[in-house]
């Protein structure tokens, strides 16, 4: 067969793209179209193959330019105008069923004077629309840190998005990671989470740390997705546990309005009102907003408990000029609960239960209060259409009061219980303030014939924060008795106190490189290096009378390297493979019975998998085998003094299975099973009898 070329002047490279003919107005017909985010070479192969249009394009104009997609109803002119927005392209329709596709040249008004359409379909991915139905979002960032497709990602990664925390009425975190394997809930006092069976408390907001280490607050109603990569992730974010990262993806401003009110009622007097605003501030859109609000008030089936919460979260966006946006956005949240209901053992150790439900052991001024606020600039400039750099701030505030009643033993045969009184923030000036500082260089080049994303970066987070406890043991009268409570009508007074300083910089730089090999094979490596130091003060005694102590500062530095394999023999399947190793949270603050610091805590894990997307990308999939080891993970073994010492290695192994999307037309599903057989001690003291025993709140 004679192959068919076409030179216009400029040394255009023919591209003819042949399809069977005999549609008429080719450029009339109304067509269904599923084009994924891609090169706009491959999605022109694409549009030509469902169209029955041919298209001819310079190769050099189109070479390095990308693409967002589109699905829905389109003529292939309608499609091509979506396709090409933004790339500097233009098109011709030569024929009815011939288009040609070249570079705008200088000073051409071609951009300016394209028909004016009115686009009926949907872009293939445009996790910000809020009126996108999707189940399933093709791509994600927090893996890598660049908006790469799940399915192309050598790592297990689930994203929870917009519209199935509308349909399921999310309003906590635990309620949104229920849809995610291998995660698990800890105490509802704390929020923390268990991800493949390692405690995590590896919050991030855009990519930010939201790090604090009295309670999680964070708030859902400026949240526009959930993405949760499983395992190791300290190679891009430093400070982290070796389960996984948890990133909230917040809502950001649009340049077309949109409002919403939504109003919750529900038993126990729960009440939650969610406002949503956004639009542009100028006729130029240069300017956006976004406003987000949520006020909730609950009872409880308990007496005396309760909650209440408000949150407010502002949002401008600066679009400085045609290559350079910066966004401010300012947070404040504030949380109270009220009354907590004790959990009670007996002498065997095992939970007392029926009691009446309504009753509380605890007393009416027994309370919590968790309040931040934050402020986050991020400021992207773009040299061209493959190399930009980020820089993000990010600062938050956080204070805690707490005044609680817990038990200290188990009941006795008549139901009496001993309790203990506890208070923080007992001078009223504790805080816990975090600063945060990320630089990033992202590019894209091809050496021959293989492709490469390229991230280089640095970040530089301080923890500094300062708690002051009190505790009261030895209630008299004889603490309570759980069939005829006593409750005392204020909390006891604080005779002496305890004071916690703690101080943390750390820094690190990265580099990784996703490559694009011929075949459809992806690789992916890293490498960071973190330095860390750790230091503090103490004091204990009397008010007025207690003698601060200096804690000596700790550095601690480590290489950790990342590296991945994946195969796309179809557009519908990948497999993969992948090694990880982790750097994670500093022991510093923990000592032994010999006043020696504990070493920082190391991780490594393999994981292998199988990825699919079906139905057009509209459902995903992931089926994931992981082996993940921790090391030195702090034990407490006195209560008095706070001794610690560090267990040998912890390991859970396991399969996940997680999917998502659009089944039938109107029929969308979500769904995640986990099965963790192994989750142990595998290596202590052989003295300590933990070896073989289970990790705690590591179901199977």
């Amino acid at each position: 067969m004679k192959k068919f070329t076409w030179k216009p002047r400029r040394s255009l490279l023919a591209l003819a793209i042949l399809s069977a003919t005999g549609a008429a107005l080719a450029e009339q017909q109304t067509h269904h179209l599923s084009i994924a985010p891609q090169s706009i070479s491959d999605a022109l192969k694409a549009l030509a193959a469902e169209t029955h249009i041919q298209i001819f394009s310079d190769g050099e104009a189109l070479k390095g330019k990308q693409t967002s997609g589109l699905q829905g109803e389109f003529t292939a002119k309608e499609a091509l105008q979506k396709l090409l927005a933004g790339t500097g392209l233009t098109y011709t329709f030569t024929a009815d069923d011939a288009v040609a596709v070249k570079a705008v040249e200088s000073g051409s008004d071609a951009a300016a004077t394209l028909p004016a359409v009115k686009v009926i379909g949907q872009a293939a991915y445009d996790s910000t629309d809020p009126y996108n139905p999707d189940y399933s979002l093709p791509n994600a960032s927090t893996a890598t840190k660049t908006d790469t497709p799940i399915i192309e990602t050598p790592m297990s990664i689930k994203v929870i998005p917009q519209q199935v925390l509308k349909d399921q009425q999310v309003v906590s975190i635990d309620q949104a990671l229920r849809n995610v394997s291998s995660v698990t809930n800890g105490t509802e006092i704390n929020k923390q989470f268990f991800i493949r069976g390692f405690e995590t408390f590896n919050y991030y907001r855009d990519g930010f740390p939201f790090i604090n280490n009295w309670h999680h607050t964070e708030e859902l109603a400026n949240v526009e997705r959930v993405e949760v990569l499983k395992g190791p992730g300290s190679i891009l974010y430093g400070r982290a546990e070796p389960g996984g990262i948890i990133n909230f993806v917040t809502k950001q401003p649009l340049d077309t309005p949109y409002y919403s009110l939504r109003q919750q009622f529900g038993s126990y007097n729960h009440y939650r009102t969610d406002i949503d605003a956004t639009g542009p501030l100028t006729e130029n859109k240069d300017l956006a907003y976004r406003i987000n609000f949520a006020y909730q008030a609950n009872d409880s089936i308990t007496e005396f408990a309760g909650g209440e919460r408000t949150f407010v979260a502002s949002m401008l966006r600066w679009n400085i000029s045609d290559k350079t946006v910066s966004t401010f956005k300012l947070e404040y949240s504030n949380i109270k609960t009220f009354g907590r209901n004790l959990l009670l053992l007996n002498s065997d150790g095992n939970q007392i239960g029926g009691r009446n439900r309504r009753q509380n052991l605890s007393d009416p001024w027994d309370f919590s209060e968790d309040e931040y606020i934050m402020f986050a600039m991020n400021t992207e400039h773009r040299f061209n259409e493959n190399w930009s750099l980020r820089h993000r701030f990010n600062a938050s505030f956080s204070e805690q009061t707490l005044r609680q009643i817990n038990g200290t033993g188990p009941v006795a045969a008549n139901g009496d219980v001993s309790r203990f009184f506890f208070q923080q923030n007992v001078n009223g000036d504790d805080y816990f303030n975090n600063f945060y500082n990320s630089l990033e260089l992202t590019g894209k080049f091809a050496t021959g014939d293989i492709k490469h994303t390229l991230l280089i970066g640095g970040d530089y987070m301080r923890t500094d924060s300062r708690a002051t406890m009190g505790p009261v043991f030895g209630f008299s009268p004889s603490g309570t008795n759980i069939n005829n409570p006593f409750h005392f009508t204020e909390a006891p007074a604080i005779t002496q106190f305890n004071t916690f300083g703690f101080r943390q910089p750390w820094f690190g730089v990265y580099g990784q490189d996703q490559i694009e090999l011929p075949y459809h094979v992806h690789l992916l490596a890293g490498l960071r290096y973190d330095n860390a130091e750790t230091g503090g003060d103490s004091a204990f005694g009397a008010f007025g009378d207690n003698t601060k102590i200096i804690n000596p500062t700790i550095t601690d530095d480590r290489v950790s390297p990342r590296g991945g394999i994946l195969w796309q023999p179809l557009p519908e399947l990948s497999l993969y493979g992948s090694y990880t190793e982790n750097f994670g949270a500093s022991n510093a603050a923990f000592v032994t019975q010999d006043g020696e610091r504990l070493s920082p805590q190391t991780a490594q894990q393999w994981e292998a998998g199988v990825k699919t997307e079906l139905f057009d990308g509209r459902f995903t999939g992931t089926l994931a085998y992981y082996d993940l080891k921790k090391q030195n993970l702090p034990m407490q073994v006195t209560q008095v003094g706070n001794s610690f010492r560090a267990v040998g290695e912890a390991e859970s192994r396991g399969i996940e299975l997680d999917f998502s999307g659009e089944i039938l037309p109107g029929l969308r599903v979500i769904g995640a099973y986990s099965y963790m057989p192994f989750a142990k001690t595998v290596k202590d003291s052989e003295t300590a009898g933990t070896v073989g025993k289970r990790l705690h709140n590591a179901p199977t």
